[in-house]
């Protein structure tokens, strides 16, 4: 029975392992687990946002598995620049992000190699 229910969130990928986090810290089971744990991901859009983030989960996770994750960081990063963003405005922006040390590093790099 486990191997079914494992096999089943392999097969969602990363939105089904955050589904299943979600749905363990709900405290509910069964059905009313789902629905809270839609809720809770989906903050103020309530369900429907938790099923857009999970769709939206599935697209990053399909890139980053493709692309891998510091190739989508600099095109992320270059497309800022493209929007007109200043290096002096990102680095303000990831200066105030809870990210570690070594990105914020290598963000800055990034920027002063282009």
């Amino acid at each position: 029975m486990l191997d079914k229910v494992v096999t089943k969130i392999v097969a969602l990928g990363v939105p089904g392992l955050v589904l299943l986090v979600a749905m363990a810290a709900s405290g509910w089971v069964g059905g009313a687990a789902i629905v809270t744990a839609l809720a809770i991901l989906g903050g103020p859009a309530g369900m429907l946002g938790g099923l857009f983030l999970l769709g939206i989960l599935v697209l990053i996770s399909n890139a980053l598995a493709k692309y891998g994750f510091w190739k989508i960081f600099e095109a992320s990063v270059k497309k800022f620049e493209e929007k007109g963003m200043s290096h002096e405005e990102i680095i303000k922006r990831v200066e105030a992000y809870p990210i570690s040390k070594e990105l914020k590093r290598r963000i800055k790099d990034l920027l002063s190699s282009s």
